[in-house]
């Protein structure tokens, strides 16, 4: 029953410190915010969340708060680009 509680709050931990750590897609510029650079990222599949995701993660691992997608394109391999803020 120890583990199982456990188990249980390292999950939580990781999910709380997840998702404090994300960064948020936007539509514009956030108001106050500073521009800190562009990335970008391909997926070898079609589906447009999985780009989402990992413009998502490379936001995230820049220190960007917040991204707003400005290109994407291609058919059955997608790629896209993001302008991130902080």
């Amino acid at each position: 029953m120890k583990n199982l509680t456990k188990a249980f709050a390292v999950i939580a931990l990781t999910t709380a410190s997840f998702a404090t750590f994300a960064a948020t897609e936007v539509n514009s510029a956030p108001t106050g915010a500073q521009s800190i650079g562009v990335v970008s990222a391909s997926t070898n599949s079609s589906d447009l969340s999985t780009l989402q995701g990992k413009l998502a993660a490379k936001a995230a691992q820049e220190g960007a708060s917040s991204y707003r997608i400005v290109s994407a394109g291609g058919e059955n391999h997608l790629f896209g680009t993001a302008e991130i803020y902080k």
